[in-house]
Parts: C-alpha cells; sequence; structure tokens
C-alpha cells in the first residue's frame, strides 16, 4: 500500500510538470506567431516605405527620405534606416531597413519582454521600356517643349496639332498593336481609361482619317479636360493610308485643358508635366526620357 501511494504520488508531480511545459510550450507557440504576422507586417510596410522613397527619387533624395519616414509613421511607426545606390543611374535606387519591437505576452513568464523584427525592401525609379493606360494620340519628338534638357519643359501652355502627318495618318495609334482604324467606340475608351495593356516601344499602326471627330472621341477628350493623359512620343513615321507607322521612343504626361476639332483639322491644348506612371521599367536605356518614369520593387 505504501508503494502503491509512493507512484501515485510521483504520477502527480509529473503529470503537473507535464502541464507546465505544454502550457508553457503553447504560449510561446501564441507569442511565436504573432511575432510572425508582425514580421509580415513589418514587411508590407517597408515594401511601402520603398515605394513611397522611390517616387522621391524623382526630385531628391532627401524628398525620398522624407516620403518613406512620413509612410512609416503612418503606419505603424518603428525606425528606418535609408540609403540609396545607382543602379542603372545616379540615385535610382533606395533600401529601407524597417525595424520594429514585437511585444511578447506569455513569454513574459520566461524573461522575454519582446523581440525586434526586421524588414527590408529596395525599390528603384526609371524610364519604362513598356507603359500601361496609355492614350491614343501621339506626340512628335520635335514638338519645342519636348527639346529642353534634361526634361521636356514643363507646365508651359502649347497645342499638340492632330494635322496630316502622311497619307491618310492624323497622329492617332492603335495602341494594341493592329493595322487599319480601330473606331471610335475603341478610342473613346482608350482616352477615358487608357489602354488597358502594357504597350512597348517600337512601330505602331495609325487609326486613318480624321478620326477625331468621331462624338465619342470629342466627348472623351472633353470629359479629360484638366486630367493628366499618357501620351505616346515617336521619332519617326513610314508608310501610308492603313499601313501608316509611328515609331514610339517613349511617353509624356500631358494635361488636357481644351480640344477641337474640324474636318482635317484637330488640336489638343495643355501642358506637359512629369508623372510616376504604371510601367515596365528599361534595362536596357532603350527609351528616351520625357519625365514619365516607373517606380517598381527590385528585391
Amino acid at each position: 500500500m505504501n508503494s502503491l501511494r509512493s507512484d501515485r504520488g510521483q504520477a502527480t508531480v509529473l503529470t503537473v510538470i507535464f502541464l507546465v511545459a505544454l502550457l508553457g510550450a503553447v504560449a510561446l507557440v501564441l507569442d511565436v506567431g504573432s511575432w510572425f504576422r508582425e514580421q509580415r507586417d513589418t514587411q508590407s510596410t517597408a515594401d511601402a516605405a520603398a515605394l513611397a522613397a522611390a517616387q522621391g527619387l524623382a526630385e531628391t533624395t532627401g524628398v525620398a527620405t522624407g516620403l518613406a519616414n512620413q509612410y512609416l509613421v503612418k503606419n505603424g511607426g518603428g525606425t528606418a534606416e535609408i540609403s540609396f545606390a545607382s543602379d542603372l543611374s545616379v540615385n535610382d535606387t533606395v533600401t529601407v531597413k524597417v525595424t520594429r519591437q514585437a511585444p511578447g505576452v506569455f513569454s513574459k513568464l520566461f524573461g522575454i519582454e519582446s523581440v525586434d523584427v526586421h524588414a527590408t525592401a529596395t525599390a528603384r525609379i526609371g524610364h519604362p521600356d513598356e507603359a500601361r493606360y496609355a492614350a491614343p494620340i501621339a506626340v512628335d519628338e520635335k514638338h519645342p517643349l519636348l527639346q529642353c534638357k534634361p526634361l521636356p519643359c514643363f507646365g508651359q501652355a502649347t497645342t499638340l496639332d492632330l494635322e496630316k502627318v502622311g497619307p491618310g495618318a492624323f497622329r492617332l495609334l492603335n495602341l494594341d498593336g493592329s493595322k487599319g482604324g480601330t473606331g471610335g467606340q475603341i478610342d473613346e475608351d482608350w482616352i477615358l481609361r487608357g489602354y488597358d495593356g502594357y504597350m512597348p516601344l517600337g512601330w505602331y499602326g495609325s487609326d486613318p482619317g480624321a478620326a477625331f471627330n468621331d462624338s465619342k472621341i470629342k466627348a472623351a477628350l472633353n470629359v479629360r479636360i484638366g486630367d493628366e493623359l499618357l501620351f505616346p512620343v515617336y521619332d519617326k513615321s513610314k508608310g501610308g493610308g492603313s499601313n501608316f507607322e509611328y515609331n514610339v521612343i517613349g511617353w509624356v504626361g500631358f494635361v488636357v485643358t481644351d480640344f477641337k476639332a474640324q474636318g482635317s483639322k484637330g488640336s489638343v491644348s495643355g501642358y506637359f508635366v512629369s508623372m510616376i506612371w504604371e510601367g515596365i521599367q528599361s534595362t536596357s536605356g532603350a527609351a528616351s526620357n520625357f519625365g514619365v518614369d516607373a517606380i517598381e520593387l527590385v528585391r
């Protein structure tokens, strides 16, 4: 009987020890899980802060630093180490390393008040080789305000004429790479919402005829007055009629202030602007610089 009572006492002690160990393990698992969630949130913040900073690189590294810290403060805080590098051009790349403290709850029983979580993101700004949401109005590279160096002359009122360039061609492009006319409905959509596809550099067919007289195109341009649009820039043209083509070498931002069309003459008034736009960055340096940049995470 004494031996039995002794065994029962040992079992009770072992059970208590096991339960304490089990509860401790469960507690640590819960804290570790919360730390992993905090690390994912920190990575998301670092990614967004790097993208915000990359936008500022269009101006200065100081502006980029300010944007990164501003984004960090508004999205959970922490400390940030910000550095810059020259990848494809001078100071075109920014790296943001974010550190946060993730508090413990159950881990405090083991003397662990909190742990540091880290996340690093790198973003780059650059001219796009492909751009999305372009409008179908082509701008001649020889436009006087595109001759300013190192960038176009932004903010100066000007007029883009849509007069005949070649046989049957009036500076309206088939952005989808098709030949012949796209029709007023498609051009209207491209003006209102932009071409929903990535438009690479290269040759594009012309929408033949003075298509800007179409009521849908007129209505669309009038709706976009005061808005920023993305226009392709071309340097050369060839062919005639439905085979006429323009060689697109880049894109430029343009704010529309007026639009006129009558007969074979049309024009879009406004001014050029620099802007960040959705696109795929150039890694070859083929894209010309007309003040349009794309940003992307690179690692």
